[in-house]
């Protein structure tokens, strides 16, 4: 996320080969506030940054993706707060800085300015500044008048500007549009004297609000696409590669009128000889392809960044003097725009390489069947509205809240531990008049309900003791106050509690006493103790067949449990680098081991760990992005599906996890409008498989409880899809007893179909004949004799004529008698003699 930190400086800046931007998180350089950075024109690994905490920093950036230790030099003009800085063109180590008291200038292998320059400027703020060629162009911004202009200054006379322009009003500083000025020094006539003029030769609109634009130094442009210029534009969520090329056809030709030879990467001389009075420009170089300088060879390790994909933005009519056409499609060039793909994964992430498994390994492999799951809220007529007095701050390492298919739970901001019980069966608005509760009388730091007994809630305290309470048919209508039984043992606070699988009765919690413990709820008491943590104890969760239990701990460390054998783990091996949390679910059957935690860099990571070789650590690993809440996984064993989300977040990961490479499969994820407090998964038997759907959950935000249904959109849904559905096991029926499984049993829950008995599985439909939309190609290609072709014309044309044995249509017409005829011209006769003497 780009950083919003309110500074007179620039929020992006790019090298040939590195883009660099501000970010409201700590980065690979772990600096916050930052006012403005600039890259030096001699390295393009050197990154000078100032920052709001009075310091300037110089970094040796050594490669994408990995973490600078610390900066190679630091600056303390004690000035105030710094708000420009920018590397001296021609000569090496030096830097000037500005700030509202005025200019320094440093070098940056000395301790104390060389100079400074003190601020006459009361109504205007330096925004940037560039030397050309003698010319000084300086932009302004006005406090009083929030006008913003661009205005062009010759060096040797200041008293007054060449030209400037307008660039509107603003409530604050501009920042500079994707958009190309050009200066034209002898453009008009003005009192015997040339005057230049800005003349705009092209103005890029973008689709999305600009945090910050770069330009890309010119050895990076493609010129066998007559790319002339390229610019880098920050958005909220994107780096955005703006190019401007010249219409000319590409080809092998090298326009050399549109690429004059350009500064070199060599510095002309060192900031000493520059400081006694040299003055030397930097060497040009040729643009050529054959003449262009090689770029220097990178570590093994860095790799080459891509540049991403076309965008689409609006282009304008151009002047016809100097055409400049505009796009978003960066060049296929090896010199493309230096950027960060947006997503490593497409969908987890926002631009995070880790190790050991590239990044790449997400994308590459088949495709899952699941790549195009629709997530969609559903109607309102099935939300839960009205919710108030909610806690919003339950531990990390709790869910936020926790349904069946029946109820859900919503712990309370109120004093007391109090939990708010809902009917899933009672949608709609609660009534503002007082609810019952279930009064835990302390903080509730974990609770869940059994899943073989839809009524019993189990919520764990902040006095280290567990509650079982019991929710009477129908729901609450009375408050309740005791519960049916108190679990003590544990001698602190609890993190955890989860149920076993397949045993009834059968408890596991965890607590700040390093311990987990093992309880029968049948009899209340503990029937084992877990040892072996060194730390907080972050996630537990017990093996698809109830046979061991998995933690993973503050200390770094994933540890499996047998605890019918041993009080102490029987796997050992690496986990999370980090130290903010974790989370961990068996996969696969129970083959692997799906955690999420953070790196050494606080980035959200999920990692899978082989579980018969705990020690050898994670075989793959997908990046995720910055975000101070852990990645709650929930898992389906039926489709191997894995949905992830955290609390606070506003988009629900999701993975299909396969057992080769790439392992992680990525599918489309969920996103809401609004931060959700917590997101808990309902059992399968929620989901309406006529519409193929195959998760649901419920979303917990401030005032309601949303049900999300994710769907796999399907074509033929008259048909049960059994590849999406296979037999889901029956786990809401217990196998066993806490007793039986203590002494040595084992057993598995059986297995139904969920196709409704009206419903044929699509893999018995009928095959669909394929349609032939042309004739074959051997009624076109067949051989006609001469005389078949005489027939076809000579047949053609008498259609086409028409049938001329047909009568005339006159010759159809009925004539008269002959002496009708004869009547008929005596009339005529003796009426014209009669008009001739009689007067008209």
């Amino acid at each position: 996320r780009p950083g919003s930190f309110t500074s007179q400086g620039s929020s992006i800046k790019s090298s040939c080969q590195l883009v660099a931007f501000t970010t409201e998180q700590a980065g690979i350089l772990r600096i916050l506030c930052v006012t403005d950075l600039d890259f030096s024109p001699f390295d393009d690994d050197l990154l000078v940054t100032c920052s709001a905490d009075e310091t300037v920093k110089v970094w040796h950036v050594c490669g994408l993706g990995e973490e600078v230790q610390g900066p190679k030099t630091t600056l303390s003009p004690q000035d105030g707060r710094l708000e420009v800085v920018q590397l001296h063109p021609c000569s090496s180590g030096i830097v000037a800085v500005g700030s509202s008291r005025g200019a320094q200038v440093w070098d940056v292998n000395h301790p104390a300015a060389l100079a400074g320059i003190a601020s006459t400027l009361s109504h205007y703020t330096v925004k940037l500044v560039c030397k050309s060629q003698g010319k000084i162009k300086v932009r302004l911004f006005r406090t009083f008048m929030r006008q913003q202009e661009m205005r062009l200054w010759d060096g040797r006379k200041l008293s007054s500007s060449l030209a400037s322009l307008s660039l509107g009003t603003s409530n604050g500083v501009r920042q500079e549009p994707p958009s190309a000025m050009c200066v034209c020094p002898s453009s008009c006539q003005h009192d015997g004297k040339q005057k230049p003029l800005f003349v705009t030769v092209s103005d890029c609109l973008m689709e999305m609000s600009t945090r910050g634009v770069a330009m890309v130094p010119k050895l990076a442009v493609d010129v066998g696409s007559c790319e002339v210029m390229r610019v880098l534009q920050l958005t909220d969520g994107f780096i955005v590669p703006v190019s401007y090329h010249v219409p000319r056809k590409a080809g092998q030709d090298f326009h050399s009128d549109l690429y004059p030879d350009t500064a070199g990467q060599a510095a002309a001389m060192k900031a000493e000889e520059w400081w006694s009075g040299e003055n030397r420009q930097v060497e040009t170089v040729s643009l050529h392809p054959d003449k262009r300088p090689k770029p220097c060879a990178k570590a093994a390790n860095q790799r080459v960044v891509e540049a991403p994909p076309p965008v689409n933005v609006r282009e304008v009519e151009e002047p016809p003097s100097l055409i400049f056409s505009s796009s978003g499609r960066s060049s296929g060039s090896s010199s493309a725009a230096p950027s960060r793909s947006p997503s490593s994964t497409s969908g987890l992430s926002s631009g995070c390489q880790p190790s050991p498994v590239n990044a790449r390994s997400v994308h590459s492999g088949p495709s899952s069947k699941f790549r195009h799951l629709q997530g969609s809220v559903l109607h309102r007529d099935t939300h839960i509205t009205n919710l108030r007095g909610l806690h919003l701050t339950t531990p990390g390492e709790c869910d936020g809240f926790c349904a069946n298919g029946q109820r859900v739970a919503v712990p309370l901001a109120i004093a007391g531990g109090q939990i708010a019980v809902f009917e899933l069966s009672q949608p709609g608005k609660l009534p503002d008049a007082f609810m019952p509760t279930i009064q835990n009388s302390v903080n509730v730091a974990d609770f869940c309900w059994d899943p073989f007994d839809p009524h019993r809630l189990v919520v764990a305290g902040d006095d280290a003791k567990i509650r079982v309470w019991k929710v009477p048919e129908g729901g609450l209508t009375d408050t309740l106050t005791e519960p049916e039984c108190v679990l003590q043992g544990h001698t602190e606070k609890i993190y955890t509690i989860k149920f076993h699988p397949y045993a009834r009765d059968l408890l596991a919690s965890s607590s700040y006493d390093l311990s987990v413990r093992l309880w029968d709820l049948q009899t209340g008491q503990e029937v084992k103790k877990l040892k072996g943590h060194l730390d907080q104890i972050f996630g537990m969760a017990w093996s698809p067949d109830g046979k061991q239990l998995a933690t993973v701990c503050k200390d770094g460390k994933i540890r499996v449990y047998d605890p019918r054998r041993s009080d102490e783990p029987v796997q050992e091996g690496p986990g999370p680098e980090g130290h903010r949390g974790a989370r961990l679910v068996w996969v696969l059957g129970g083959k692997f081991l799906l955690v999420s935690g953070f790196d050494s860099r606080s980035e959200r990571q999920l990692y899978l760990v082989p579980s018969d070789c705990v020690k050898s650590g994670s075989i793959a690993c997908a990046p995720a992005d910055v975000s101070p809440s852990t990645l709650i996984p929930f898992h389906d064993p039926d489709t191997n599906l894995i949905l992830l989300t955290g609390k606070g977040d506003t988009r629900v990961y999701v993975f299909e996890i396969v057992p080769e490479e790439p392992y992680f499969m990525e599918c489309s994820s969920f996103n809401s409008s609004e931060p959700h407090k917590g997101f808990c998964f309902l059992p399968k038997t929620s989901c309406d498989v006529r519409d193929v759907e195959v998760a649901r959950a419920l979303r917990l935000s401030k005032s309601s409880i949303e049900p999300v249904a994710f769907k796999v959109p399907r074509v033929k849904k008259e048909f049960f899809q059994d590849d999406v559905f296979p037999d889901s096991a029956v786990w809401w029926e217990s196998s066993l007893s806490a007793a039986s499984w203590l002494s040595g049993s084992n057993s598995q829950h059986r297995k139904i179909s969920l196709r409704p008995t009206d419903m044929a599985p699509v893999s018995e439909a009928p095959k669909e004949a394929p349609v032939r939309k042309y004739l074959p190609s051997s009624v076109y290609l067949e051989e006609k004799t001469d005389e078949q072709k005489k027939e076809e014309l000579l047949s053609a044309m008498v259609a086409k004529l028409g049938n001329l044995d047909n009568p005339l249509p006159q010759e159809s017409y009925e004539g008269v008698d002959e002496e009708e005829w004869v009547r008929t011209l005596t009339l005529i006769t003796v009426w014209k003699l009669h008009a001739n003497i009689l007067p008209v």
